[in-house]
């Protein structure tokens, strides 16, 4: 479900180069989501980082786009497409994410694996609109996220690692039966 074209970028230049002055901070994982969020939020696009085309997303699945991977591989920009109903599985990453809403709503659901390792317990959820923008690192990242909305929603994404190598930012995904929540 992803498309690309590592050899150029899509994604406007004053923010590739504050991403760029963020990570090259060297901070932990978790200061470095916080620098690039807070870049993110100062210079968070609109829709139009798509083409009309992309931004209809695809019937079969959420729909990713690399816009931009750095050349060091310190990081990579994409951009997910959802429709209506479409969902992640539970799932955690191989490195930190920011996320920003350009268009829509998303919704997300966060999880613990259990001590004893066989289940997983739902430990929060949020809604992100447009223009919200978010961040995470492992540990503690393990999550689903869907559109619950009746239109289309568009999220950039900024991940500590370069997809167009890895194919991915998914380091795994968990099968685990999900705990009830307590009332």
């Amino acid at each position: 479900m992803t498309t690309m074209n590592p050899d150029r970028s899509r994604c406007p230049g004053e923010l590739i180069t504050a991403i760029r002055g963020a990570t090259q901070r060297r901070g932990d994982w978790p200061q470095t989501a916080g620098l690039v969020a807070a870049e993110l939020r100062r210079q968070l696009p609109g829709p139009e980082i798509l083409t009309a085309r992309e931004r209809a997303g695809d019937p079969d699945g959420y729909r990713c786009h690399i816009l931009h991977a750095e050349p060091d591989g310190s990081f990579s920009v994409t951009a997910m497409v959802w429709r209506p109903g479409q969902v992640t599985p539970i799932h955690d990453h191989v490195t930190w994410c920011v996320f920003g809403v350009v268009q829509g709503v998303e919704y997300e659901e966060l999880y613990a694996v259990s001590e004893d390792g066989r289940y997983l317990r739902e430990v929060g959820r949020g809604q992100s609109g447009r223009g919200e923008v978010s961040g995470f690192a492992p540990p503690g990242d393990i999550h689903r996220v869907r559109n619950c909305g009746d239109d289309i929603a568009v999220s950039l994404h900024v991940y500590g690692a370069d997809i167009t190598r890895l194919g991915s930012s998914v380091r795994r995904t968990y099968d685990l039966p999900v705990a009830a929540a307590r009332a």
